[in-house]
């Protein structure tokens, strides 16, 4: 997976979907769902930045299958959680929140790969 290319995507998107918050959704969600919406876009705009700096990482260590793993949990992370909160937010479908947790369990977990890369094979 290319983290450059899935972190600038999802870094416009996150963008995209919080001027449409902020403009096109006021006043027609709750304060809360808007609150759940903005939520959703933080994450995603924080996890895109993850994602970039992961990519960079991985011109110096291209082999490195922890700085693979870690993309690819953010990338779930930011599916999971942040698309879980913008249905959620945007349909009021209470299930949903359901999902969000595994969501915050990848993103921790690419942390956690971040972070033994650190340990283990930054130097």
């Amino acid at each position: 997976m290319n983290a450059l290319f899935v972190g600038a995507i999802s870094g416009m998107t996150a963008v995209a979907l919080s001027a449409f918050g902020a403009h096109a959704l006021e006043g027609t969600l709750t304060e809360r769902a808007m609150k759940v919406f903005q939520t959703a876009a933080d994450y995603q705009f924080y996890h895109s930045l993850a994602l970039v700096f992961v990519a960079l990482l991985g011109i110096s260590y291209p082999a490195s299958k922890k700085l693979k793993w870690s993309t690819c949990l953010f990338t779930a992370g930011i599916v999971l959680f942040s698309g879980s909160l913008y249905l959620l937010s945007l349909s009021g479908i209470r299930w949903l929140g359901v999902v969000t947790p595994f969501g915050g369990v990848s993103f921790i977990l690419g942390w956690l790969m971040l972070a033994f890369f650190a340990v283990r094979d930054y130097s």
